[in-house]
């Protein structure tokens, strides 16, 4: 089974299920915002994707954080502290199946082969 990886009102995550659900890919969908996010799942993350890459620092959050706060930022422990911290940090959606990261982001024509 796939989990979705999200917040609920983030228009990339909307256009990645609708895709999904046009489609018939089953998926579970985790919302950050109401189911958080433990250091074990993003300390498995990050033996398969950068922090900077699971680190959005296009998004709003990461923009509005102060230039001390961005800083601070600079390895996988402080990367973490921010991912748990402000969930909506975290690059979206990440499509997983069995642990593994198997999309980042969503690209219509990753999901096609992905999962077309």
């Amino acid at each position: 089974m796939l989990t979705l990886y999200g917040i609920p009102n983030c228009n990339t995550v909307k256009k990645a299920r609708t895709w999904l659900e046009e489609n018939n890919v089953g998926y579970e969908f985790h919302n950050y915002k109401k189911d958080g996010i433990d250091d074990e799942k993003i300390e498995n993350w990050m033996t398969q994707q950068s922090w900077e890459k699971l680190v959005n620092r296009a998004g709003m959050t990461y923009r509005k954080l102060s230039d001390e706060e961005k800083l601070v930022i600079k390895d996988n422990a402080s990367a973490t502290k921010l991912m748990i911290e402000k969930t909506s940090v975290i690059k979206r959606p990440i499509v997983e199946r069995e642990g593994k990261i198997i999309a980042l982001g969503f690209k219509e024509d990753e999901y096609q082969e992905l999962f077309g």
